[in-house]
C-alpha cells in the first residue's frame, strides 16, 4: 500500500499548453487547422442525413454544409471571446435530428409535390422552431437558473454525465467505422500508433510532430490511400451504402458546391412558425445544454483550468443559446452544441490553447465561403471520421470519470449512483433508439407528433438520462451523512466565481467588460 502515491490533483499536469498558453504561431495554425478538419465530419454527416429527406438535392445539401460551417465558426468565436471562455468549439448537434425529422414529416410539408419547393418550406419551419426554442435556453442561461441547478451538481454526479458525453457516443465510433473497415481499421490503428507509441519520436528539431498533428498525418495518409481505392475500382459493382460510405467521389459536394458563397440571414426566405414544431425542439435545446454542461467540464480539465463555476456555467449557456437563434436565422438545418471530438482532441494533442480553437473558427468561416475548396476537405469518407471518434470520444469519457478521485469510491452508496447512472445512461436510451428511425415516430407514439418528439429525444441522449439518474439520487440518498464522500468539501469552492482566486485568470471577459458584467 505505501508504493500507491496518486492523490486527487484538480488539474491535469502533463498538458504542454493550458488555457492561457499559446503555442509558437506555425504551430497554432496548424493545431487550428487540424480543429477545422475534425469538426468537418459532424457539420457533413447531419446535412447528408436530413437534406434528402426535406427534398433537397446536392446543391442544396452543399449550401446546407456552408452554411453550418459559417454560423459554427461565429459560435465558436463568440464562446471562447464572451461565453465560457474554454477551448470549445460549437458546431451543429445530433441532439436535434429527432424533432427536426418530426418537423419533416409533417403532413402540412409532406404534401408539397416539388421536391425544392418543399425543401424550402420544411427549411423555415426548421428556422422558426430553432428561433422560438434558442429563447429557452437564452432565459435558463442568462437568468442564472442554469447556474442555479448546477449547484445540485457534486463530483459524483458529474463524473456520470461527463463519462456519457463521451461513451454515449458509441454508435457514432465502431459502428460507422464498420460501414467500410478498410480504410477505417487503418485509421485506427494509424492514430494510436502516431499519437502513442511514436509520440516520442522527434524527425523535426526536437519537436513531436507525431503527438501534436496525428489528425493531419493520418488524414492526409488515408485520405490518400481512399483515393487510390476509388480510382483502381476496389468499389465497383459493390453495393451502394458500401460506395456511399468509401468512395471519395459519391458526396458530390465538389461538383455542387459553388466558387464563392456568403451565406446570410433569412436565405432560405422568412421562416415560420408552428407551436408543435417550437415545442418539440425545446427537447433538444434541453439535452444540448445537459450535452455542453458536460462538455465544457471536460474541456475546463483538458486545458488545466479550473471547473467552470455557475456563473461562467450559465453565461456559456447564454451564448450558446444566441447560437441556436443565429443557426434559425441563418438557416444551417440544425442546432449547436459543443462539439466533443474537439474537446477530446484538446488531450490527444495535449494543446489546451484558447488561441487555437479561436483561429480554428476562423478556418470554419473563411473554407465555408470559399465553397470549392472547403469541398474538398468535407468529401473525406465518413469512416475515417469515426475512427478518430473512437479515440477521442473515448479520452472525452475517461475525462468525465477522472472526477470520481475526488469521491470516496469505497463507499457502496457512491458505487450504487455511479454504476446505475452510468449503466441506464447507456441502457434506456439505446432501447429507445432501437424504436425510432427517421420514418418511424419511436418508442412514445400518441396522437400528438410535439410530445412524441420531445420525449424521444429527452430519452434518447445518454448525459441526459445520466444526469436524471445522477442528480436524483446524489441528491436524495443519505445527502448530510455523505458531504464527504460525494467530494463536495472540494467542489463546493467552484460553485462561485470568487471562490478560487484561479477563475479570474481563466473566466474574465476581454476587453475590460467585467466592469459593465460583473460576475455574480
Amino acid at each position: 500500500m505505501g508504493d500507491i502515491t496518486h492523490p486527487p490533483m484538480e488539474q491535469l499536469q502533463d498538458l504542454e499548453y493550458c488555457i492561457d498558453s499559446n503555442p509558437p504561431w506555425p504551430e497554432t495554425v496548424l493545431l487550428a487547422f487540424q480543429n477545422y478538419i475534425l469538426v468537418l465530419g459532424t457539420s457533413v454527416m447531419i446535412p447528408t442525413l436530413l437534406v434528402p429527406m426535406m427534398g433537397g438535392n446536392d446543391g442544396d445539401k452543399a449550401r446546407v454544409i456552408q452554411t453550418l460551417l459559417f454560423v459554427a465558426g461565429i459560435n465558436t468565436l463568440l464562446q471562447t471571446l464572451f461565453g465560457t471562455r474554454l477551448p470549445a468549439v460549437v458546431g451543429g448537434s445530433f441532439a436535434y435530428v429527432v424533432p427536426i425529422a418530426y418537423i419533416i414529416h409533417d403532413s402540412s410539408l409532406q404534401r408539397i409535390d416539388d421536391p425544392h419547393e418543399r425543401f424550402m418550406h420544411t427549411m423555415r419551419a426548421i428556422q422558426g422552431a430553432l428561433i422560438v426554442a434558442a429563447s429557452i435556453q437564452i432565459i435558463l442561461g442568462y437568468s442564472q437558473v442554469w447556474g442555479l441547478f448546477s449547484r445540485f451538481f457534486s463530483p459524483l454526479g458529474i463524473a456520470p454525465i461527463v463519462g456519457l458525453v463521451g461513451l454515449g457516443l458509441f454508435q457514432r465510433g465502431f459502428p460507422a467505422l464498420g460501414n467500410c473497415v478498410e480504410i477505417g481499421l487503418p485509421m485506427l490503428l494509424l492514430v494510436i500508433g502516431l499519437s502513442q507509441y511514436l509520440k516520442h519520436v522527434k524527425p523535426l528539431r526536437d519537436f513531436p510532430i507525431f503527438e501534436r498533428f496525428p489528425v493531419l498525418i493520418c488524414v492526409t495518409i488515408i485520405w490518400i490511400y481512399s483515393l487510390i481505392l476509388t480510382a483502381g475500382g476496389a468499389y465497383r459493382g459493390r453495393p451502394d451504402a458500401t460506395q456511399k460510405s468509401c468512395r471519395t467521389d459519391r458526396a458530390n459536394l465538389i461538383s455542387t458546391a459553388p466558387w464563392f458563397k456568403f451565406p446570410y440571414p433569412l436565405q432560405w426566405g422568412p421562416p415560420t412558425f408552428a407551436a408543435g414544431h417550437a415545442f418539440a425542439m425545446m427537447s433538444a435545446v434541453l439535452v444540448s445544454m445537459v450535452e455542453s454542461t458536460g462538455a465544457y467540464k471536460a474541456a475546463s480539465r483538458l486545458a488545466i483550468a479550473t471547473p467552470p463555476p455557475a456563473y461562467v456555467l450559465s453565461r456559456g449557456i447564454g451564448w450558446q443559446g444566441i447560437g441556436v437563434l443565429l443557426d434559425g436565422l441563418f438557416g444551417t438545418g440544425t442546432g449547436s452544441t459543443v462539439s466533443v471530438e474537439n474537446v477530446g482532441l484538446l488531450g490527444l494533442t495535449r494543446v489546451g490553447s484558447r488561441r487555437v480553437v479561436q483561429i480554428s473558427a476562423g478556418f470554419m468561416i473563411f473554407f465555408s465561403i470559399l465553397g470549392k475548396f472547403g469541398a474538398v476537405f468535407a468529401s473525406i469518407p465518413f469512416p475515417i471520421f469515426a475512427a478518430l471518434y473512437c479515440v477521442l470520444f473515448g479520452l472525452v469519457g475517461s475525462v468525465g470519470l477522472s472526477f470520481l478521485q475526488f469521491t470516496n469510491m469505497n463507499s457502496m452508496r457512491n458505487l450504487l449512483i455511479t454504476g446505475l447512472s452510468l449503466f441506464l445512461g447507456i441502457s434506456i436510451p439505446q432501447f429507445f433508439d432501437e424504436y425510432w428511425t427517421p420514418h418511424r415516430r419511436g418508442l412514445v407514439h400518441t396522437n400528438a407528433g410535439w410530445f412524441n418528439a420531445f420525449l424521444n429525444t429527452i430519452f434518447m441522449s445518454p448525459p441526459t438520462v445520466g444526469l436524471i439518474v445522477a442528480v436524483f439520487l446524489d441528491n436524495t440518498l443519505d445527502v448530510e451523512k455523505s458531504k464527504k464522500d460525494r467530494g463536495m468539501p472540494w467542489w463546493v469552492k467552484f460553485r462561485t466565481f470568487r471562490g478560487d482566486n484561479r477563475n479570474e485568470e481563466f473566466y474574465t471577459l476581454p476587453f475590460n467588460l467585467n466592469r459593465f458584467f460583473p460576475p455574480t
